[in-house]
C-alpha cells in the first residue's frame, strides 16, 4: 500500500493519491478491446545488429540520422535493452550505457555524470525527457528522485558523452542524456505492470486510446516504494522512499504538422530521519509539468519546430535547503535544406523564479530569486562530397550572471566505407554558474564557513574528440572514442570562510568504446566501458587549502566496464545477464566492486511476460558512493515482475 504525508506548503503534494487513485479507477472502466496493443514475438527478441545501426537519433544535430552516421560518441539504449534488463528506474536504465557514471549513493538518490566530476551535486551533464529539460537552477543538476517515467513507454535513451553546447546550451558539457517516449499512437490498449521483492516494490497502469481522425492519447498512473538500506556497521540509513506519478500524453495531426500535448504530476517522501538524538523531518518531493510542441514541415523540404514548457518543482529538506521553482521554457527552429548543405537555426527563452528556504546547514541569500536565459543559435551542415562531410556551429547564450557566452563547434565526418565512419570534433563548452554558486551559504550568515562568490565565473571546457565507428560483418559491430577535455575556471574556494572562484585547471582525458557481436541467432554480447584521467592543478594565485581533492571534482573511478549477455531460451524466454565492475574511487575512498545481475523473462502468452530479476549476486553487500559512516551498503536482491498488455 502506498501512504504519503500532506506537505504543509502549498502545490502538488497531499493531491496526488486521489489523482492517481482517480486515473486507476478511469482506465479500468475501459473496454480493453478498445485500441489493442498487440506484443509479438518480434517484440521479444532484440534487434539485429544491422538494425541497430539503423536506430534513428535526434540528439547529436537535431534532426533524425541513423546511429552509425553520427559523429558523436553515443550510446542508444533500446526500450528491448531496458526491457529485458529488469530496470525499474531511470537510474537504473542509465546504467546499461557504458559512457555514463553511474553510483547509488543510498535508496532513492543517485550520482550520474560522464567524463568525470561525478557527485551528488553532479553540473555538467544535460539531461531532457521528451525535449524538456530537469535539470534545476540551483545547482545545474538533477534530483534524481524527482524525475521517473514509465520505462514501458520509453522509446529510447541517446546518451552522448561529449559537449553539445552549440543545439543544447550551457551545461552540455560532459554529456546529452536524451531520454525520448513513445508517440501516443504506439501505446493504444491497456498496459498493467506490478513487481515487488526484498527492496522495492511498484505498480502502474496505462490507457491509450484515440480521438477524432488522427489523434491518439495515453494516460498512465504509477507508484513505488523503496526499503531503507544499511551501513557497513549494520546500522540503519533512513533513506525508505515512497513515490506516485501520474500524467498524460496527446498527439495528432497529419503530414504536415504535428501536435504533441503532454504533462505529468509526482509526489513522494522519504521516511523521518535521525542523527544524533535529533528528529528531522522527511524530505518531502512533489511537482507537475505542461510540455506543448508543434512540428510543421514548410513547401521546399524546410521544416520547423515550436515548443514551450512549464515546470514545476517543491522540495521540501530541512537538513540542506527547501526551493520551490517555476521553469517557463519556449524555443524555436528551423532547418532548411540546400543541395550540398543544411542549415539549423533558432533560439529561445527561459524563465526561472525560485524561493529558498534555509535548511539547517545551509541558506540562500537572497531567499528568491528570477533569473532568465536567453539564446540564439545557427549550424551548418555541409557536404564536401559524398563521405565527407562537415559541421560548423554557434550559439550565443546570456543569462543573469556572466552576461553573453559563445560556445562554437566543429566536427567532420568521413564515411570510409558502408560500414565504417571517421569523425572528429572540436568544439567550446561551459558550465554557468548557479543559485548554489553565487547566493549560497553554509551555515547561514554571519558565522558562515562557506559563501558564495561574488564573482564566480562559468566553466570552462575546450574539448577535443577522435571517434571511429564500424560494423565489419552482419554479427559484430563497435565504436571507440577518444576524447581530452581541457578545463579552466574549475570551481575552488579560498582560506576559511572559504568563498566560492574559479581557480582550478588542467586536462581530463581517456577512452571510451563498446561493441556488439551476435554469437548466434539468439545470443548477443555488449561490452564496453571508459577509461578516464585527470591531471588538474590550483592556479598559482590560490588559496584553496582543499585544492584538486575536492569531493566534487576527484571522487571519479579510473575505469568503470559492462558486459552484458543476452540469450533467447526455448518456451519463449530469455536470461539477461550483466557483469558491471567499477574501480575503486579516491575521494572519499570507497574500493572497488563488481556487480553481477540477472533477469529471466517469460512470455505466458502473447500479452503476459513474467520476469524474475536478481541483483547483486557477486557480493554481499557494497557502496557505490560516500564513506563508510554514511554511505548506503546494497546487497542481494530480488524481485518478480508481471507485465499484462491489451
Amino acid at each position: 500500500m502506498f501512504v504519503f504525508k500532506k506537505k504543509n506548503n502549498s502545490g502538488t503534494a497531499g493531491k496526488l493519491p486521489l489523482l492517481v487513485l482517480g486515473m486507476l479507477l478511469i482506465g479500468a472502466t475501459f473496454p480493453a478491446a478498445h485500441a489493442q496493443q498487440q506484443y509479438s514475438m518480434r517484440d521479444f527478441l532484440s534487434l539485429s545488429i544491422e538494425e541497430l545501426a539503423k536506430i534513428k537519433i535526434s540528439s547529436v544535430s537535431k534532426r533524425e540520422e541513423s546511429l552509425s552516421n553520427a559523429p558523436a560518441s553515443i550510446y542508444v539504449i533500446t526500450q528491448d535493452v531496458i526491457r529485458n534488463s529488469g530496470a525499474t528506474s531511470i537510474p537504473e536504465a542509465l546504467r546499461l550505457a557504458p559512457n555514463l557514471q553511474v553510483a547509488r549513493i543510498n535508496g532513492a538518490q543517485y550520482a550520474i555524470s560522464a567524463r568525470g566530476f561525478n557527485a551528488l551535486v553532479s553540473n555538467k551533464l544535460l539531461v531532457l525527457i521528451d525535449g524538456r529539460t530537469v535539470y534545476t537552477p540551483l545547482f545545474s543538476g538533477v534530483f534524481w528522485n524527482q524525475q521517473d517515467i514509465l520505462l514501458e513507454d520509453v522509446e529510447r535513451i541517446e546518451v552522448i558523452s561529449g559537449p553539445g553546447g552549440t543545439l543544447w546550451g550551457t551545461n552540455a558539457v560532459n554529456g546529452v542524456i536524451n531520454i525520448i517516449t513513445k508517440n501516443a499512437a504506439e501505446t493504444q490498449g491497456m498496459l498493467i505492470s506490478a513487481y515487488g521483492g526484498n527492496f522495492e516494490r511498484g505498480a502502474s497502469l496505462r490507457y491509450g486510446g484515440g480521438f477524432g481522425e488522427t489523434g491518439h492519447y495515453r494516460v498512465y498512473a504509477k507508484g513505488m516504494q523503496i526499503d531503507h538500506t544499511l551501513r557497513e556497521d549494520g546500522s540503519r540509513v533512513f533513506d525508505a522512499f515512497e513515490r506516485a506519478q501520474a500524467g498524460f500524453r496527446l498527439d495528432w495531426g497529419d503530414k504536415n504538422d504535428r501536435f504533441t500535448f503532454q504533462g505529468d504530476v509526482y509526489d513522494g517522501h522519504t521516511e523521518d530521519r535521525f542523527a544524533g538524538g535529533i528528529t528531522f523531518d522527511p524530505i518531502e518531493v512533489s511537482g507537475a509539468n505542461l510540455l506543448a510542441r508543434w512540428k510543421r514541415r514548410l513547401d521546399g523540404g524546410s521544416d520547423f519546430q515550436l515548443q514551450a514548457y512549464w515546470d514545476r518543482i517543491d522540495r521540501s529538506d530541512v537538513v540542506l535547503f527547501q526551493p520551490e521553482a517555476d521553469i517557463f521554457d519556449i524555443e524555436f527552429q528551423h532547418a532548411i535544406p540546400f543541395d550540398s548543405h543544411r542549415i539549423l537555426w533558432g533560439g529561445g527563452y527561459r524563465r526561472g523564479e525560485d524561493d529558498v528556504e534555509p535548511g539547517f546547514f545551509s541558506t540562500f541569500v537572497p531567499g528568491s530569486r528570477e533569473l532568465s536565459w536567453e539564446n540564439l543559435f545557427i549550424q551548418d551542415e555541409l557536404r564536401f562530397t559524398d563521405n565527407l562531410e562537415a559541421t560548423f556551429g554557434i550559439r550565443l547564450e546570456s543569462n543573469d550572471y556572466t552576461g553573453t557566452e559563445h560556445l562554437p563547434s566543429l566536427r567532420l565526418a568521413w564515411k570510409l566505407s558502408g560500414d565504417r565512419l571517421l569523425w572528429t570534433s572540436l568544439s567550446r563548452a561551459i558550465r554557468a554558474p548557479s543559485r548554489f554558486d553565487k547566493d549560497v551559504f553554509f551555515p547561514a550568515p554571519p558565522n558562515s564557513l562557506v559563501i558564495g562568490g561574488p564573482n564566480f565565473q562559468s566553466e570552462v571546457a575546450e574539448v577535443l574528440e577522435l571517434g571511429y565507428r564500424a560494423q565489419p560483418s552482419e554479427t559484430l559491430s563497435y565504436s571507440i572514442t577518444a576524447f581530452y577535455h581541457d578545463w579552466d575556471k574549475l570551481r575552488s574556494g579560498t582560506a576559511i570562510p572559504v568563498e566560492l572562484e574559479n581557480k582550478i585547471e588542467g586536462p581530463v582525458y581517456g577512452i571510451e568504446a563498446w561493441a556488439d557481436y551476435q554469437v548466434t541467432q539468439g545470443w548477443r554480447l555488449s561490452l564496453g566501458g571508459t577509461r578516464l584521467e585527470k591531471e588538474l592543478r590550483l592556479e598559482p594565485d590560490s588559496t584553496d587549502p582543499v585544492g584538486i581533492e575536492n569531493d566534487t571534482l576527484a571522487n571519479d573511478p579510473d575505469y568503470w566496464a559492462i558486459v552484458r549477455s543476452a540469450l533467447d531460451l526455448p518456451g519463449a524466454s530469455r536470461l539477461d545477464i550483466s557483469i558491471r565492475h567499477v574501480a575503486s574511487l579516491p575521494n572519499p575512498e570507497v574500493p572497488a566492486y563488481t556487480v553481477a545481475n540477472a533477469n529471466y523473462s517469460w512470455r505466458v502468452r502473447d500479452n503476459l511476460e513474467l520476469s524474475v530479476a536478481v541483483q547483486n549476486l557477486a557480493d554481499r553487500g557494497h557502496r557505490e558512493f560516500e564513506n563508510p559512516q554514511n554511505g548506503s551498503e546494497f546487497g542481494r536482491r530480488a524481485f518478480v515482475k508481471l507485465v499484462w498488455v491489451n
